[in-house]
């Protein structure tokens, strides 16, 4: 297995992604995969000496990408102009099969536009969506779309259900996971055209365990193991849950300076750090593409190599391909927003 990590994305590049992959492979159960660090020659050749004595590092290679791709950007505008960036060419890596997948800490709109541009949708995928896992008292819930549509149709949050369903059975390792759709409130009747849409395709749908809508004060009860939204609500609910988090860990550290009680905040708190669960896939497209946020840690590094090689090892796409031609296209009640 070869897995292709863009070595400038985060925000203190390159040391949590070289750090990140070395704690993969000094801890991996098995044949090691191959990590490809695509990014600058000049910066990574001295930082790789650094560490060659390091368990795995002799499992570490570069391709020289030297552009980087800014957040600030215009994604589409600049995939197609900047091939010598590294997260161009760690994705055309993938495609030319030189890789199994790619990591990127680097701009998200980046990300998505080259994995569209260059790795396409797989039959069936109008639109590829971002999965991201939120912490609930009953285990993580996947969430998606996190923010790559915010326009959807009825038949696009079916797709994001079926992805949803087999990301959820291939890497969560559940058989038959709960799918919900997040509304504000639980009858059949309630929401917009859209939800009411959303509704009925995903109650029709045989082959996912549908369980209804799902409203925002359920879900960190754990009422299903997929929640379903478009990406506009889906980007505000992670932020949000983001900040909640930072927010009690906060007050926790306050209480225990001012009262000297013994509590291990960080630990308490380790379900909450995005760090835990590595990167985000973006589902639907014809490869492995994980989304890591700018300000990962080598934690989140690690974690995010976890999440990659699980999804090539599972054959993930291969599973996505076969169950998802047949639902895209116009039906009835389609619940258009644009």
């Amino acid at each position: 297995m070869r897995i292709a990590l863009d070595a400038q994305g985060t925000d203190r590049a390159p040391q949590p992604e070289i750090e990140g992959v070395l704690s993969a492979l000094a801890s991996w159960s098995g044949p090691r995969p191959d990590i490809v660090l695509v990014g600058d020659r000049a910066v990574l050749e001295p930082a790789l000496l650094e560490v060659e004595d390091r368990p795995g590092a002799e499992h570490l290679e570069i391709v020289h990408a030297p552009d980087r791709i800014d957040p600030g950007e215009a994604p589409v505008t600049a995939v197609r102009r900047r091939n010598a960036s590294s997260i161009v060419a760690g994705i055309r890596l993938q495609k030319e099969g030189a890789v199994d997948a790619f990591i990127s800490a680097g701009s998200t709109g980046a990300v998505m536009a080259g994995s569209l541009i260059h790795l396409r949708p797989l039959p069936g995928v109008d639109r590829p969506a971002i999965g991201t896992l939120l912490p609930t008292a009953a285990g993580p819930t996947l969430m998606l779309d996190a923010g790559a549509n915010v326009d959807c149709r009825a038949r696009h949050l079916e797709q994001f259900a079926h992805l949803g369903h087999i990301y959820a059975q291939d890497l969560m390792g559940l058989d038959r996971p709960r799918i919900g759709l997040l509304n504000i409130g639980e009858e059949p009747e309630k929401g917009d055209e859209l939800a009411l849409a959303a509704h009925a395709r995903l109650a029709a749908s045989p082959s996912i365990h549908f369980v209804g809508n799902v409203e925002g004060r359920d879900i960190i009860s754990g009422a299903c193991d997929v929640l379903v939204c478009d990406g506009f609500v889906g980007n505000v609910l992670l932020k949000f849950y983001e900040s909640v988090a930072e927010f009690i860990v906060g007050l926790l550290r306050k209480e225990v300076a001012e009262t000297g009680s013994e509590i291990d905040v960080r630990g308490a708190f380790r379900v909450l750090d995005y760090a835990e669960y590595g990167g985000a896939p973006l589902l639907g497209v014809n490869g492995v593409t994980i989304i890591c946020h700018g300000s990962s840690t080598s934690r989140a590094i690690e974690n995010a190599v976890g999440v990659a090689a699980r999804a090539v090892a599972k054959g993930m796409v291969g599973h996505i391909a076969r169950q998802l031609p047949g639902l895209s296209g116009e039906a009835p009640g389609d619940g258009a927003t644009s």
